[in-house]
């Protein structure tokens, strides 16, 4: 049994906490810690429920084709057709192990949850410290934190110094959260409940006592591995669709074999074996027996694909899904934003400065606004840039070439100005002696230092909040100027801190608040987190595919959305806020989700309940995020991604896809790939099920007239797994076609059999039949053996595949073109071993006498290359009339 929380702890000061808690500052005693451990259960989260390997290896035959797939071969086995029954059981076992393997990590989506809480706690009990396994934490435990700890349990504060966590994978806040000991109000967002301290978030500076008021899972981590456990595991649209076609398929087989088995004994009067074994023929013919594995080593080769674009793909349908995605939802901080803070701009009087740059990489370019003279605003800006620099803690590095920040992001940020501005902070920090310092208090909201330089007087040097530092001294008439420079950057959401400085006698040595009254204020700075130039780059590309991208974010609405307009989100970027989401039903909500860039404020619920509505339009919605914030969201959408850099394992774990780069620009490859995979599959199904088409109906045609069988089943099973693995295999190679990142997505309800794809094996199917009944007629009546006409009408069917390989390379563009010609280096090596294939095939004694093939003429060649070549030409010229009439567009 875990705790519940009762009460809005954050709401109650510290007194009534511990007054609720029944618990002292001088913490609980060991008898009192072991009985409430007892009543509340320890401080972990559940395992996640998995399944065995077994059962995970079996959960691959699930599938309706692969079912009538083991019929006919058990069929073919009972019959005396072994070599029949084991390939066709091979191409099964293949497939499904393939499947295993890429998905053998799927049942740890809440694994990553458990390394979020810590192992060891430093706690008060019985008025003495002491640490303690953090799993026998009990709500009224004092806990001591530190900087570099991992916060044990959720902590109500009371007593802060100088505390700063770093909550971005609860809240998505870029910067560490300041806290104190004051109750704010119950309403309160949770990225700014500043009495709190929260499971798993990490401090990153200061040093608090709390006294814990949540263990396990009534903790916001607990609350959000619960959320995790409740999203089901979603079908994707590609396994939706392979399902459907596979039990259609099934279902129209099972019932033309009967009907056909029935006909031939009923009233052709065929012997009941016979009969079987004709019927079996036509399953094995109408059967495409390697399509799943075609369609797996597809999917394998579009991970292999994405894999070299640092995107690592967790389970195959995943990168085919992409290919669907009408909507990304994307966190901002380090997705969207290098998750890198940057001074944008300097007030300093009447003047104001703009700074360029990336990150905290010391270059880029200062400039005035406002037709100000610049050499006069660098002046005036000089004091409060080395404000910056002396008021500060953290240290700029650089290792392989990247620049790094030791210490508060922000302080990070005005160490790159200073460098920008030509002040090298080593030596200003050598000339300046620090000889005192107040550090920053949530409850002051600002920092001050004591220097000294060698010329001896001593200055206080103060940053913080800017009604924090205005407060400090200056008239009303200044207050109200730096007040609207204040509200003009928030609004353009830049966050904003303000510096001041005060002479003090030189022989000052020790620093209080009271020094600080009467300091001069130097100006104002607006930071900002910049965005990702690939990023902007990205959203232009996912928008001219159609495909809507939403940022949700933690952060304030007024800073999403300026990163919003920056990226070009929308043309008018809109923002929903949690409180707002939150006072909609369901429906309310999808209807406002089309129109919303932003969601600001967003907790682990309303992200998961965005992306159910998205979901609810017929919306196919890949989430990104980094935090544990995002993982029950990550699980909802058709695809998670997750950020391998930044990202949580808790985030990694729950997603399809992990970014080894966090990079944004990543996921449009991966959509360009997904398209490009989607595009290929329909090209195998297109090029496959007209040949098991095509042998179908001359099987038929045969039992119905009463003619010999065109192909006995051993050389149908020869065409299927033989020549779809060499020529249908190739199609997974094909490269992106044209304008594939013009279009938009496609319906979550579109058919894997569009309009135009069936009107195409349809066609096909009957142009196969046709001319390899001809072949077959043509033989016979020429005066070859039914040996003879048999081996034609194989090999004539391999050169019609190999024709329409060609034309189905471009299925709604001219073929007849170059490049169309020419092939891909893919190509060319699966023709070249389909023709040695056949070769051997219809040569070589050993195969002559498994196959019961004969030997052809090269007359006989020559003329299945002209009606092939003929077949091809004839397709060309439907691709142009449907193109003419407009009938592409209406049947895709």
């Amino acid at each position: 049994m875990q705790t519940e929380p009762l009460r809005d702890w954050h709401a109650l000061s510290t007194a009534e906490a511990l007054a609720c808690l029944d618990t002292a500052p001088q913490g609980l005693s060991e008898t009192e810690a072991a009985l409430r451990l007892q009543a509340h259960g320890p401080n972990s989260l559940p395992a996640p429920r998995g399944r065995s390997p077994l059962l995970r290896f079996l959960a691959q035959f699930h599938n309706a084709l692969i079912y009538f797939l083991l019929a006919s071969a058990l069929a073919a086995l009972l019959l005396g057709h072994a070599v029949d029954a084991l390939v066709i059981v091979a191409v099964v076992v293949v497939n499904a192990v393939v499947g295993f393997i890429q998905e053998g990590r799927a049942e740890k989506a809440l694994s990553g949850m458990e390394s979020l809480i810590s192992d060891k706690a430093h706690v008060v009990r019985g008025g003495l410290r002491e640490s303690v396994d953090a799993a026998t934490l009990v709500p009224g435990d004092v806990v001591m934190l530190e900087a570099g700890d991992r916060v044990p349990a959720d902590l109500r504060l009371i007593r802060v110094r100088a505390l700063a966590i770093e909550e971005a994978a609860l809240t998505g806040e870029s910067v560490a959260a300041e806290k104190g000991e004051l109750p704010v109000a119950a309403d309160t967002a949770l990225a700014e409940r500043s009495a709190m301290a929260y499971s798993g978030t990490l401090v990153a500076r200061g040093q608090a006592t709390g006294v814990v008021v949540a263990t396990g899972t009534a903790t916001e981590i607990g609350r959000i591995s619960a959320l995790l456990q409740s999203v089901p595991s979603l079908a994707t649209p590609l396994l939706r669709q392979i399902d459907s076609f596979a039990a259609k398929l099934t279902a129209a087989i099972s019932l033309g074999a009967a009907a056909l088995f029935a006909f031939a004994v009923l009233v052709r009067g065929f012997d009941w074996v016979d009969a079987l074994i004709a019927v079996v023929a036509l399953a094995v013919g109408a059967i495409p027996e390697g399509l799943p594995a075609v369609i797996t080593i597809t999917l394998a080769i579009g991970v292999q694909r994405m894999a070299a674009r640092k995107a690592v793909i967790r389970k195959l349908p995943a990168v085919e899904t992409l290919g669907a995605t009408s909507v990304i939802c994307t966190d901002k901080t380090g997705t969207l934003t290098r998750n890198e803070m940057m001074v944008s701009r300097v007030m300093a009087g009447v003047h104001e400065l703009r700074v360029e740059g990336s990150g905290y990489q010391p270059e880029g370019a200062i400039t005035c606004r406002g037709g100000s003279d610049a050499a006069a605003a660098i002046a005036a800006a000089a004091d409060i840039v080395r404000c910056g620099v002396l008021c500060n803690d953290a240290h700029l590095r650089r290792s392989d070439g990247i620049w790094t920040v030791t210490g508060d992001p922000m302080e990070g940020a005005l160490i790159a100005l200073a460098r920008k501005a030509g002040i090298d902070e080593a030596d200003l920090r050598g000339e300046w002696h620090r000889v005192d310092e107040i550090p920053f208090d949530a409850s002051h909201r600002l920092m001050a230092t004591l220097r000294r330089d060698a010329a001896g007087p001593s200055v206080v040097f103060i940053k913080g909040a800017p009604e924090a530092v205005l407060a400090l001294g200056g008239s009303r008439e200044d207050a109200e100027a730096w007040d609207l420079g204040t509200t003009r950057a928030a609004d353009e959401g830049e966050r904003v801190l303000g510096f001041a400085m005060r002479e003090l006698p030189p022989a000052t040595e020790r620093l209080d608040f009271g020094l600080l009254q009467g300091a001069t204020m130097l100006g104002l700075m607006g930071f900002i987190d910049p965005p990702r130039e690939e990023a902007r780059l990205a959203i232009a590309e996912c928008r001219s595919a159609g495909i809507a991208v939403k940022m949700i974010t933690g952060d304030h609405v007024g800073t999403a959305l300026a990163i919003a307009r920056q990226l070009a989100l929308a043309d008018t970027p809109r923002a929903l806020t949690g409180t707002q989401i939150e006072a909609m039903s369901d429906a309310e909500l999808a209807e406002a989700v089309p129109h919303t860039a932003v969601f600001a404020r967003a907790s682990p619920e309303h992200k998961l309940r965005i992306v159910r509505a998205q979901q609810s339009r017929g919306a196919i919605v890949a989430m990104t995020g980094d935090g544990v914030n995002d993982a029950p969201s990550l699980k909802q959408a058709d695809v998670g991604t997750a950020m391998g850099v930044s990202g949580t394992q808790a985030a990694r774990e729950a997603a399809e896809m992990v970014l080894l780069d966090d990079n944004f620009a990543s996921i449009v490859a991966a959509v360009r790939e997904g398209r490009t995979v989607y595009d290929n599959i329909r090209k195998v199904i297109a090029w496959t099920l007209p040949t098991n088409g095509g042998e179908g109906i001359a099987v038929i045609l045969a039992i119905l007239v009463g003619f010999a069988l065109p192909m006995t089943a051993t050389q149908i099973l020869w065409i299927n797994l033989v020549m779809t693995v060499t020529l249908g295999l190739v199609l997974a190679f094909e490269p992106p076609g044209p304008g594939i990142m013009t279009r938009p997505p496609r319906r979550r309800d579109a058919p894997l059999l569009s309009a135009f794809l069936l009107w195409r094996v349809l066609l096909v199917s009957v142009l196969f039949a046709a001319v390899l009944l001809a072949v077959f007629f043509g033989a016979q009546w020429a005066g070859d053996s039914l040996r003879e006409a048999r081996t034609m009408v194989v090999n004539m069917l391999v050169i019609a595949e190999i024709f329409y390989l060609f034309n189905v390379r471009y299925m709604h563009m001219r073929s007849l073109s170059h490049a169309g010609l020419q092939g891909t280096r893919a190509v060319l090596i699966a023709v070249g071993g389909a023709v040695i294939a056949q070769l051997a095939f219809t040569y070589a004694p050993p195969l002559q006498e498994v196959f019961d093939t004969a030997p052809l003429s090269i007359r006989d060649g020559a003329a299945m290359l002209a009606i092939g070549a003929a077949m091809f030409f004839l397709l060309e010229a439907e691709k142009t009339l449907m193109r003419k009439l407009g009938w592409f567009e209406e049947l895709a």
